[in-house]
This record gives C-alpha cells, sequence and structure tokens, in this order.
C-alpha cells in the first residue's frame, strides 16, 4: 500500500488529489462513504475494474455501479433519461441511494456484467465526493468485502483483507449509515425498490406517486445470484411484536446450544439470562440500528457461536431494508411468531 490517510479529524486536499489522480490512472483505494466503505477506481478503465473483480473474488455476472460527481457525469454516462429518473436524482442525490439507468457506450461491458444499464449514484460523504470530483471519472466501487461476506463499516474490518492488493486507504471513521444503498430502477414510469435501503419506499412514493419493492432476486443488483452476508457460525432470525415471547422462544431455543449469543433490541436486554448477549440498539432508534448492524454482527461472530440468535424488528420503513439484510444473513432461517 502506497498512502494510507486518517481523514475523521482533518485531512489535506493534495493528498486527495494524489490519490484521485492515481484512482483515474487505474489504482485501488479503500474509502469511506455515508452507506458502507467502498473499493473503487476508475470506472471507464476495463483493466482497472477487472483487478476489483479479483481482489473481491467477485463473479462478473455480477455488476459494479458508478459513483458520479454531479448530473453533468451522470449524463456522460447515461442515456434516455426519463423526467421520472430526473425527479428520483433530484430528490435523494446526493445520498444513498442508487438508480439503474440506460448506460452509454463509454461504459465498459465489465462494468455492468454485459447489460445495458449501469447503476449510478452521488454519495453524501465527503471524502468520496472529493475524490470522484478531483478523479474526474465515474468511479467504480462496490463496497469493500470478499464477495459474500458482510461489507465493512470500519476500515479496522476490513484492511487487513485488503491491505496487499491496495494502492490507497482512507480512515474516515465509522459510516454514518452502515447500509448499502437503495436501488431502484425505473419500470413503465414506475420506481422498483431492487434493494430496499435507507431511502424508504414511502420517500420514493411520495417523488414518483408509485412504488413496487421487489422480493426476487434481480440481473441488474450487485452480488444479486449469491449470499451477500454470510458469517462464520449459524444463524436464526427470530420475530414477535412481544418481545418477552420473542426472548422466551430465543431462550428456549438455545437450550438445544452450548455456545449462543443472542444479539438483540436495546430494551430486551434485561430478558436474557446469559452474558452471551449483546444490544445493536434501540427498536425505536433504526438509523442507530442500521449503523451498528454489521459491526455487531462481526462482533457477534468473533466469538464463534454454535448458533447466533437474532431479535426481528418491524418491517417499517427503515426496518424493511434492515430486515432484508437480517434474512439474507440467515439463509431464510426465520421464525415468525407474529
Amino acid at each position: 500500500m502506497q498512502i494510507y490517510i486518517d481523514t475523521k479529524n482533518s485531512y489535506k486536499e493534495n493528498e486527495l488529489k494524489e490519490i484521485a489522480f492515481g484512482m483515474k490512472n487505474g489504482k485501488l483505494c479503500l474509502f469511506p462513504t455515508e452507506t458502507v466503505y467502498g473499493i473503487g477506481t476508475n470506472g471507464l478503465d476495463p483493466k482497472a475494474v477487472e483487478k476489483i473483480y479479483e481482489v473481491k473474488k467477485r463473479d462478473k455476472k455480477n455488476p459494479i455501479n458508478l459513483l458520479v460527481s454531479d448530473f453533468t457525469m451522470i449524463e456522460q454516462i447515461a442515456q434516455d433519461i426519463s423526467p421520472v429518473e430526473y425527479q428520483l436524482m433530484e430528490a435523494f442525490f446526493p445520498g444513498p441511494f442508487t438508480i439503474i439507468l440506460k448506460k452509454k457506450s463509454i461504459v465498459p461491458d465489465i462494468v455492468t456484467a454485459h447489460s445495458n444499464f449501469v447503476g449510478v449514484r452521488i454519495p453524501n460523504n465527503k471524502i468520496a465526493k472529493k475524490l470522484v470530483t478531483l478523479a474526474g471519472v465515474p468511479l467504480a466501487t462496490p463496497s469493500a468485502n470478499i464477495s459474500g461476506k458482510l461489507s465493512g463499516t470500519k476500515l479496522t474490518d476490513i484492511i487487513e483483507e485488503f491491505s496487499a492488493y491496495l494502492d490507497f486507504a482512507i480512515d474516515g471513521g465509522e459510516s454514518n449509515i452502515g447500509m448499502e444503498s437503495t436501488i431502484v430502477r425505473v419500470i413503465d414510469q414506475i420506481p422498483h425498490i431492487l434493494r430496499p435501503g435507507f431511502i424508504t419506499p414511502a420517500q420514493i412514493k411520495s417523488v414518483a406517486g408509485n412504488v413496487i419493492l421487489e422480493d426476487n432476486k434481480n440481473d441488474f443488483l450487485p452480488s444479486s445470484s449469491l449470499n451477500h452476508y454470510q458469517l462464520n457460525c449459524k444463524t436464526t432470525l427470530v420475530y414477535d411484536k412481544d418481545p418477552k415471547q420473542m426472548a422466551n422462544k430465543i431462550i428456549e431455543l438455545s437450550k438445544d446450544y452450548a455456545n449462543s449469543f443472542v444479539l438483540c433490541c436495546k430494551e430486551n436486554l434485561n430478558l436474557y439470562p446469559s452474558s452471551n448477549v449483546m444490544a445493536i440498539a434501540s427498536k425505536d432508534n433504526l438509523k442507530e440500528f442500521s449503523k451498528n448492524l454489521f459491526s455487531c454482527l462481526r462482533y457477534a461472530s468473533s466469538f464463534s457461536p454454535d448458533m447466533l440468535f437474532i431479535e426481528g424488528i418491524h418491517k417499517d420503513g427503515i426496518g424493511i431494508a434492515i430486515m432484508n439484510r437480517l434474512e439474507e444473513i440467515c439463509e431464510k432461517k426465520y421464525i415468525n411468531l407474529q
């Protein structure tokens, strides 16, 4: 690794310029965004993008989204943009929102897995925004994780996996959101949510007048053919709107295991007699829940439990995206008691 910088408190403009110039010329950088950490390079350079696939051990059938700086850059890489697509971008850019657009030929096929569409996002993180602006090209930037593993919300969680392959690494502290972006594709003037995220169905509907939340895997979705959230332990998701009944069910199930671990809501912590229990956040603070989720999962799995039990939450607002991730993590092993 050539350059490592810590930007949690401050940074020098020249350092970011050097890194952005390197990325424009095909070098790899691990850097923060508001969602999760990303690993990025010049999205218009096929050889550079290929390095991302190799480093992440990513199937080339899975497309990579592009980070862009502004609408001018979007119009350089996308065509036939509809009024609805513009409305959505104007409402949610910059931010944790990715939209699938018809690509121009300038976008390499390796980025889009040979489809005619590309995912674009304007990030709302000062470092990510500065890098793509200084680079002057779209940055191919998937989440910074070995394919199939948890995305990273702290540099320290992922740096060892990539340090041998990186040219640059930027530590921007903990991700503010902690969950990958909402991905939307507009079909027949209706936004289809391909992956739920921090931008909720209700927010999208308020802009476009309609929305469809898809529940199946989609070819336009990164990592659509893989389980994107594999842990090194077995997992079970349990949900009941009655917290005592939910806790009692988990306690009952845990008797079959010698070394179980529980991730729960803060309000329910005292319902569990075991010391192997950790609160993610309050069930009423889903922003904190989202931010803490992946780091708590990493911590719990570090104990190598023979079963990790996770409390579910109500599927409303951001809760839809949180439960989407938890169901993926638990590979559909989901006990719904309500």
